[in-house]
């Protein structure tokens, strides 16, 4: 040990890098934890909730709770197997230390108050610890206070009241109304606990420690359990189990909502404009995570994100809006807090305007997760199959108009992918219709308008010169990697134009790589999207070019999971540098990956 050479994780003008964060939740928010022991990221007591740890976006006024060596040290960290309760050991000179965390639920679902736990381990030699709690300020809009009761201090930061439990053995050096400061020094086998307890304008329940420690064991075996449970039994799947894992972060219990991430603002490129709020439900990520929970078997989360996802479209009608909150309602418009923002990328969101936006292609994510879902052996309710209809009806009238595409572009045009996506909504309505899961009534003239949706296609957006479909009519040679996702369209309409299109697309967007960019000219702003790339996987081996798919796969995974990644997978990722980018865990990078396996598997 002591001829070993230690590093101390780095930051960069208080930053870490962002595909050095691992995340803990339970199924109702999710915190960001560094290599250095410091979870940067907080929103209790929901996903969407102000942050109580932001330090992430702003390192000299953000929150942060952080459990470090003092002096230098290295750090090994793992997901427990099967599991999203996280291990981290810390590693100096005069000995090592293990910190397992976890954001405790019970067998029988989350607990009524947030409770983040962080156990100390002394696993060789003596480690001494400091511990730093600083409370977020909402931006300067909310100022904790801490009020001594008899059951202990607590702090409360506007609507919210949390209170830190520590063992004994933890010495505290300053306590203030925005802060505390500790100390411990671990022995071999000492155990010892910090848990910080957090509930909003509710009563705060305090367990003894005891009860808290036992349920970090708790949570593990529901997350085991959980993942057992799973009938997944294709190729890649240590990778797809870690993905599903990283999803479930996403399933927003209360509700059966899917969160497109767990974070807001994280750019997609450094010093760009490009930094969204994530936090919301996309009806298109939505969609595509139920795709991949038929694939895992995980019934209960299907169902629930399908049945959520329904009622919340039939509540606000058939003019579907790009995203919803977590609780079905309506997004709120961007607001900018006066944060410093990611290596201050500015600006930091709060809410997304694309809640306004008009995207076709939404029709057909909708009604094709239905097919799926019935094919799994499912059953439509009346109510629901009656929406379908009418947005069967509603695409059919709809599909000639401009949009603002699948990326949520400010400039509407004829995107190709809607186009393409219209076509699968109307052919997956006749599928379900001729097989009475809804109205048969208009049938023909789905029929019809599909075949014209096809037609219109074929005219205007395929490229001779190009050898491929563009990005819009008249793109000038600009190529869409959202194509790979309606590969369904090419297998049934026009096989070779599409396998063109995928081959362009990959010289084009990847520069010969299987790391993509989203479209044509987009690489200067920035990174590879990462679902895109196991996109175009799913897509070549639907259209029977397993090789190729294999070769795009295992690159693909060869480049992220790399240098410490513990496949908390953000939006992007940067091959100039190997850097992450974008919000995370991002719930479309990590349900490609399933997906691209499962087709694996389907076409091996």
């Amino acid at each position: 040990m002591n001829n070993q050479i230690l590093r101390s994780p780095m930051r960069e003008e208080g930053f870490a890098r962002l595909g050095d964060y691992a995340a803990i939740g339970e199924g109702r928010s999710v915190a960001l934890i560094a290599p250095d022991g410091a979870i940067d990221w907080w929103c209790a007591p929901n996903l969407d909730s102000p942050p109580l740890f932001d330090r992430l976006l702003d390192p000299e006024i953000g929150g942060f709770f952080q459990i470090e060596p003092i002096g230098d040290y290295r750090t090994e960290r793992a997901y427990r197997p099967d599991s999203n309760v996280l291990e981290t050991r810390f590693i100096t000179q005069d000995g090592s230390v293990l910190i397992t965390e976890s954001i405790n639920s019970t067998l029988a679902g989350r607990l009524p108050w947030s409770e983040l736990a962080r156990r100390i381990e002394g696993i060789k030699g003596e480690v001494e610890l400091c511990l730093t709690l600083r409370f977020g300020t909402a931006a300067e809009t909310r100022s904790p206070w801490w009020d001594n009761t008899e059951q202990g201090d607590v702090y409360h930061l506007a609507d919210l009241m949390a209170m830190l439990r520590t063992s004994e053995d933890w010495l505290i050096t300053e306590r203030g109304d925005g802060i505390i400061r500790a100390t411990l020094r671990t022995r071999p086998e000492s155990h010892s606990l910090v848990a910080l307890l957090v509930t909003e304008r509710e009563p705060l329940a305090v367990p003894d420690l005891e009860s808290i420690d036992a349920r970090i064991e708790t949570s593990h075996t529901a997350w085991r359990d959980w993942t057992h449970s799973l009938s997944y039994a294709g190729r890649y799947s240590d990778h797809v189990r870690r993905s599903a894992l990283s999803l479930k972060f996403l399933w927003y219990s209360p509700t059966g909502a899917l969160a497109a991430a767990a974070t807001t603002s994280l750019p997609e490129g450094i010093g760009g404009e490009k930094n969204y709020d994530y936090r919301y439900a996309w009806v298109r990520d939505a969609c595509l995570i139920i795709k991949s929970f038929v694939f895992l078997g995980a019934l209960e989360d299907c169902k629930a994100a399908f049945s959520w996802l329904s009622k919340t479209i039939i509540r606000h009608g058939t003019q579907l809006r790009a995203c919803y909150t977590l609780e079905g309602g309506i997004v709120p418009a961007e607001s900018y807090p006066p944060l410093r923002g990611y290596q201050n990328s500015l600006p930091v969101r709060i809410g997304n305007n694309a809640r306004d936006q008009v995207q076709l292609s939404m029709y057909g994510d909708m009604l094709a997760t239905a097919e799926l879902f019935i094919r799994a052996g499912h059953i439509l309710d009346l109510e629901t199959s009656r929406m379908l209809g009418e947005l069967a009806n509603y695409c059919a009238d709809q599909w000639r108009q401009k949009d603002s595409g699948i990326w949520e572009l400010p400039e509407e045009q004829h995107y190709t992918h809607s186009k393409m996506a219209c076509w699968l909504a109307l052919d997956s309505a006749v599928s379900l219709a001729k097989a009475k899961h809804i109205e048969p009534t208009w049938v023909q003239r789905w029929e019809r308008e599909r075949d014209r949706i096809s037609e219109w296609i074929e005219e205007h957006c395929w490229s001779e010169e190009k050898k491929a479909y563009l990005f819009y009519p008249h793109a000038d040679g600009k190529l869409d990697a959202a194509l790979a996702l309606v590969h369904h369209y090419g297998n049934t309409v026009n096989p070779e134009r599409m396998r063109a299109t995928y081959r362009a697309i990959r010289q084009d967007l990847g520069h010969g790589s299987a790391m993509l960019y989203r479209y044509s000219g987009v690489e200067q702003e920035e990174s590879t999207f990462i679902a895109c790339s196991f996109w175009l996987v799913e897509a070549l081996a639907a259209m029977g070019d397993i090789r190729q798919a294999e070769t795009a796969m295992e690159e693909i995974l060869d480049k992220l999971c790399q240098r410490g990644n513990v496949e908390t997978f953000n939006e992007m990722f940067d091959v100039r540098s190997d850097e992450w980018r974008g919000n995370m865990p991002q719930g479309l990078s990590h349900l490609a990956l399933i997906c691209a396996a499962q087709a694996l598997t389907d076409h091996a």
